[in-house]
């Protein structure tokens, strides 16, 4: 058996106030450079992130270092006779931890969740079109259903 193969179980829990700062590194292998809120500010978001009943971020430890996370957000629902939804975002595993079965075991958790909080479906979207992204989610039980679309604001031009 060699290293890939043996996967080790990852102790995964929500996250708490506590580990803002290794998450907020974590983010940078999800999103090389990007720009991170200030310690007090990602705080506070945390907090009001708290709000949404049955939502959490998920975190997964080897040894106590944090490998993998994961976003799950329970949405209220109209339709489907009253039951939320989940989606999933900011699936991340640390580079030095890829390709041990983290990924998976951190969206089987998330998923798990979203059945616990009554959810009906569960979504995730990825902007990757990298072959061995789209494998990954469709071995951890997704399945490519839905067209997705999305459009962001652009930040202003500063003018020079």
């Amino acid at each position: 058996m060699n290293d890939l193969e043996k996967q080790t179980v990852l102790d995964i829990r929500p996250a708490d106030q506590g580990d803002l700062p290794a998450l907020m590194e974590l983010y940078q292998h999800l999103v090389e450079g990007d720009e991170k809120p200030q310690l007090e500010v990602a705080h506070d978001l945390f907090e009001r992130f708290q709000a949404y009943s049955g939502s959490m971020i998920a975190i997964g430890l080897v040894e106590h270092v944090l490998a993998a996370s994961c976003t799950l957000v329970v949405i209220p629902n109209l339709t489907r006779g009253g039951r939320p939804y989940g989606l999933i975002e900011n699936v991340v595993t640390h580079r030095d931890f890829r390709n041990r079965g983290y990924g998976k075991q951190i969206l089987h958790y998330a998923v798990e969740a979203a059945w616990d909080a009554g959810c009906y479906k569960v979504m995730l979207m990825t902007g990757s079109k990298r072959r061995e992204t789209l494998d990954f989610y469709l071995a951890a039980g997704f399945e490519q259903s839905k067209t997705g679309f999305q459009i962001r604001r652009v930040a202003a031009r500063q003018e020079t």
